[in-house]
């Protein structure tokens, strides 16, 4: 039997704190890169950004609608897309390649661009026996710098078209650039010089062949592998050097690094929802963000370490139960998709647990993306709270108009069916039974996991290398790149549209409260128990019935 005890609940209560002061205390850093206020780095960052803007053409005094910003965005990220197809396809042919790995097939290229284009990070590939350094390098750590940086430029463009007397929604190339620069690199670095520390490998030279004490001989697979968890954990890309990610001792040696990876994972998410308050020039409006993401992270976290569970055969023992179930819930959670352990492993209420944060995509989400699904959540229940008490809607002194309604409903049906759909799909195909996936719950609900993870672009997965295959990389790449780019372009439309609206001074409703909060945190459930609960049912929770039942729960 595994209960969590006083120490492991101290330790998970500490964690959240420090993720939530730390964010905290980086939020005015974000807000004074997005509002060109002066810094002491100018004279470092000044010079190299004005080199890039030259370079690119960039007219940094240009003002963008939604719409420009949008397809400036996407046409950045699609250019990106086809240099890091290249590379891979053709990466035989390039330097930093020791080991002398081929290119990858077109289909598990274009499925790995997509993947880290959309911040997704699934992998149907084992990174240390399949790419070069180079790949590793220019490909996948490229892609998870812009996607980042994508998902925070388009956030705070939706931010400010909440904001008061606001003109435009910015210019994307000059926060895109002044992201990376100024927010993504440093962080980048100081975090791989703690992981270089904690004994992450950080090197170019070749695979090391060593003579084992038993006289055979063992290779030791080094790389340029902390530069990449760090982007990997702070961008809440997920996608690691290996293929068993953060389960692998060298990209995660401790429990001291695997707790300083999942304060990586959850620092600018939660940094997110203070500035989101700053911006708006109320800081109490990042209350029901803050309550409403972390209240759902702990109500999964809760759901996931449900006293009488049993840790099934596999789980993660050098990093241990409880932080196991913690990783996989916070990555899951804010969408990273990184893992320390096996999902098959995992208790079917944990797994149920991950399913939620990635149907919510808001508990806080990824980089960005996270706090504009909460935004859609907000508008949501506004609407709800407006219907029952006969007010008209009104969130922050605007009114919620059909429109408004009409623009959240479409961005949070989206994910029903790009998952749903080809979840049949891979069923009626026969796509499913080539994974070994069979018709019963548990294998229900790894075909559900991969098609919710590609969608929620989280990225973890049950069936790794085995999914390369024609239809899982071709669908899931589809999955992931409309669950990308369209409630991406619907929120930035909704943010757009409240440019130039009348405002009044007081709103009837505190959305700063507590009350409010509440009502937020249970109209989000609703909808997600509403919305995918047969399915639900039909998987991890049948799984966890039959398992109960059979004397695997206790």
């Amino acid at each position: 039997m595994y209960l969590i005890d006083a120490g492991q609940l101290l330790a998970a209560v500490l964690i959240i704190v420090a993720a939530v002061l730390l964010g905290r205390t980086l939020a005015p850093y974000i807000v004074n890169v997005f509002t060109f206020g002066h810094s002491r780095l100018d004279k470092i960052f000044n010079p190299v950004e004005g080199w890039i803007y030259r370079i690119g053409g960039v007219d940094t005094d240009r003002r963008m609608g939604w719409r420009e910003y949008f397809l400036s965005a996407i046409v950045v990220n699609l250019a990106q897309m086809g240099v890091a197809f290249l590379i891979l396809v053709f990466q035989g042919y390039l330097p930093l390649d020791p080991q002398g790995f081929r290119g990858l097939r077109w289909d598990l290229a274009l499925n790995t661009v997509v993947s880290f284009a959309t911040n997704t990070n699934l992998q149907h590939y084992n990174g240390e026996t399949t790419l070069s350094y180079l790949s590793q390098m220019t490909a996948i750590q490229f892609l998870q710098f812009t996607s980042a940086a994508t998902g925070i430029c388009v956030a705070i463009a939706m931010v400010r078209g909440f904001m008061s007397g606001s003109k435009d929604v910015g210019n994307f190339y000059v926060d895109f650039v002044r992201t990376i620069t100024r927010i993504l690199l440093p962080l980048c670095f100081a975090a791989s010089i703690a992981l270089v520390a904690m004994g992450v490998p950080q090197t170019l030279g070749g695979y090391l062949t060593v003579r084992t004490v038993e006289g055979a001989t063992e290779s030791i697979l080094v790389g340029p592998v902390a530069s990449l968890v760090s982007i990997m954990q702070i961008g809440t890309n997920g996608g690691g050097y290996y293929g068993a990610n953060s389960a692998y001792p060298f990209q995660n040696p401790s429990p001291v690094s695997d707790i300083f990876e999942l304060l990586l994972m959850m620092l600018i998410p939660t940094a997110l929802i203070f500035v989101y308050g700053r911006l708006l020039g109320s800081r109490k409006e990042s209350r029901p963000v803050l309550v409403g993401s972390y209240g759902i992270y702990i109500i999964d976290l809760a759901l996931a370490f449900i006293p009488a569970t049993t840790l099934a055969a596999g789980m993660e023992t050098r990093i241990g139960g409880f932080f196991s179930t913690f990783w996989t819930v916070t990555t899951t959670a804010m969408t990273t998709g990184s893992v320390n352990s096996s999902l098959s492993s995992m208790n079917p209420l944990a797994i149920l647990a991950g399913f939620v944060g990635m149907l919510v995509q808001s508990s806080p989400g990824g980089v960005g993306v996270g706090l504009m699904y909460m935004l859609m959540y907000i508008v949501m229940t506004v609407f709800l709270v407006g219907l029952m008490s006969g007010r008209t809607p009104e969130y922050l002194g605007i009114k919620i108009t059909a429109k408004d309604v009409k623009l959240v409903m479409l961005a949070f049906l989206v994910h029903p069916i790009i998952i749903l759909v080809p979840t049949v799909l891979a069923y009626a195909t026969g796509a499913a039974a080539t994974v070994g996936a069979g018709t019963d719950a548990v294998g229900f609900t790894k075909v559900l996991y991969e098609f919710t993870s590609a969608a929620a672009n989280n990225g973890s997965d049950f069936f790794g290398s085995s999914a390369n295959t024609p239809f899982f990389n071709l669908s899931t790449a589809v999955v992931m790149f409309v669950g990308r780019y369209a409630p991406m372009a619907i929120l930035l439309a909704l943010g757009g549209s409240m440019i130039g609206r009348r405002r009044a001074s007081e709103s009837a409703l505190k959305t700063s409260s507590i009350a409010f909060s509440a009502v937020l945190i249970a109209s989000i459930i609703l909808l997600v128990v509403l919305t995918f609960f047969p399915v639900l049912v039909l998987g991890p929770i049948l799984s966890y019935l039959q398992g109960h039942a059979s004397g695997w729960g206790g």
